[in-house]
């Protein structure tokens, strides 16, 4: 079975923990939980009919990745300490890891987010009853995994700041970026398409040493493909194990890695690994 605009909801799979139901009863201004069910199932059910993704059926839109993240304090330290820091949310869908990562302070002007559709982010405001005037981060929709968009290739950087308002693809952003957030994303593509988009993202953070992209994905003790049901649907995904994926970002710059695997329960019941991961600039060393 593949999902579709016409499959049904199941409003059984909802459910906030106690971090998630504060940050949407805050962000929102919704304080009576049934209220506050009430509007994310509506949002659900306009997100579904545009895109019928798993990750909108099964509520991924409201888990927080980022704050679980062992490195998320530090990133936040980032937006206090670095002039002109810059934050990207790769893979946003609606928004709430960006405004997680804004409301814990990094600066609202100097955050951007981006995926594959305006929807997504359009949605975002509906989420979260804002609008582009009182939640100003910048959002640009784009495929990742092509080059006009986001490649490896560096091109022409200019030393000063980047200007958000008139960012036409990600390649405006080489090397300009403090932090990058990455999580659910790469294991949706084949191994090839991981190695080659972990370089261009690569690419986009600034030289300076701190510099970091973290995030967490579903990984493998061992890399290889894995096949999973997902509410009835065949999935393959590749997945790299901690090894291998560290190796990737060590080829594509200066980085220093780290990447571990967490015991989740996969949407089928069954065990399975997520694996959680950052790669910090590191100082390049000269001969």
């Amino acid at each position: 079975m593949a999902f579709t605009s016409n499959t049904p909801l199941d409003p059984s799979l909802y459910r906030l923990d106690p971090a998630a139901l504060e940050f949407f009863q805050q962000q929102t201004g919704i304080a009576e939980e049934g209220d506050l069910k009430h509007h994310i199932l509506a949002v659900q059910a306009k997100a579904f009919a545009v895109a019928p993704y798993p990750c909108i059926y099964r509520f991924g839109f409201t888990s927080l990745r980022i704050s679980g993240h062992p490195k998320y304090q530090s990133v936040l330290q980032l937006g206090r300490d670095c002039r002109n820091s810059l934050f990207l949310d790769l893979g946003c869908c609606f928004g709430n890891d960006a405004r997680k990562a804004v409301a814990d302070g990094w600066p609202i002007t100097q955050v951007i987010a981006t995926d594959l559709r305006q929807e997504f982010w359009d949605l975002g405001h509906v989420l979260f009853r804002s609008t582009p005037t009182s939640f100003p981060s910048q959002f640009i929709a784009g495929d990742c995994l092509d080059p006009a968009f986001l490649s490896s290739e560096s091109g022409h950087t200019s030393q000063s700041p980047p200007d958000l308002s008139s960012l036409v693809s990600l390649n405006d952003l080489h090397g300009k970026l403090t932090a990058i957030h990455a999580s659910s994303v790469f294991h949706l593509f084949s191994a090839e398409q991981q190695a080659s988009l972990v370089r261009a993202v690569a690419a986009l953070l600034s030289p300076v040493p701190g510099s970091i992209v973290f995030g967490s994905h579903v990984g493998l003790p061992k890399q290889g493909t894995i096949r999973e049901e997902i509410f009835g649907m065949t999935v393959d995904m590749y997945c790299y194990d901690p090894e291998s994926w560290n190796k990737l970002w060590e080829d594509a710059g200066p980085f220093k890695t780290e990447a571990v695997l967490k015991e989740v329960i996969t949407p089928n019941g069954e065990i399975g690994w997520r694996m959680v991961w950052s790669a910090t600039m590191s100082t390049k060393l000269t001969v």
